[in-house]
């Protein structure tokens, strides 16, 4: 079941969230929002970028190189197309590598929704979760699913000097034991207020 997303005010925001969450974590196709779609080609850009400097980084070093790409090379892409777009684009996760991609608290129902989504196998479409407000703002959440390249890093089974690695640069890291097909996180787009509020 999808479920259309209109514009709130502010003080709606928590309810709205929460709701649109319980009834579905897609965005319905007859949405018209050019945030939305701005938000989609944003995610696209970062997706498309990060993916290639993965592979280029797993062809050079393996899974090693690997975890330098997404602790250096990452957040400088996002910081990168927040700063050309004017939105504050990031990755977050509900079981998190790196404590800067801990969810926000509007992050953690949409997370939590994405994976209610994906082990219901309902449908083979993108999760997402768009929101808009009065004020201009909005946000946008698309889900990272976990494909086979992820499980090296991020599996059930690590290499031994991919762990030694991974304990070194993050020592809490919450981002293993996910199987093919888990939702890994996600992408999130964030829009300012129209009026800077």
């Amino acid at each position: 079941m999808k479920n259309r997303r209109r514009k709130f005010a502010a003080p709606d925001r928590a309810w709205v969230v929460l709701l649109a969450v319980a009834v579905s974590a897609c965005v319905a196709d007859d949405v018209d929002d050019p945030q939305l779609d701005r938000s989609r080609a944003l995610v696209k850009t970062f997706g498309t970028q990060l993916k290639a400097e993965l592979k280029s980084a797993l062809q050079e070093g393996g899974p090693v190189q690997a975890v330098r790409v997404c602790k250096e090379v990452a957040p400088r892409i996002a910081a990168d197309i927040s700063e050309q777009s004017g939105a504050h684009v990031t990755r977050t996760s509900l079981r998190y590598r790196n404590p800067a991609n801990a969810p926000q608290a509007w992050q953690l129902p949409v997370l939590r929704g994405f994976d209610q989504q994906a082990k219901a196998a309902k449908s083979t479409a993108p999760l997402e979760f768009f929101e808009s407000h009065s004020s201009g703002s909005s946000q946008y959440m698309r889900a990272i699913p976990t494909d086979g390249v992820c499980l090296a890093c991020h599996g059930d089974v690590i290499a031994p000097a991919l762990q030694e690695v991974l304990q070194q640069e993050y020592p809490n890291d919450l981002a293993v034991g996910y199987e093919l097909g888990d939702v890994r996180g996600a992408f999130s787009v964030t829009w300012p207020s129209e009026t800077g509020g």
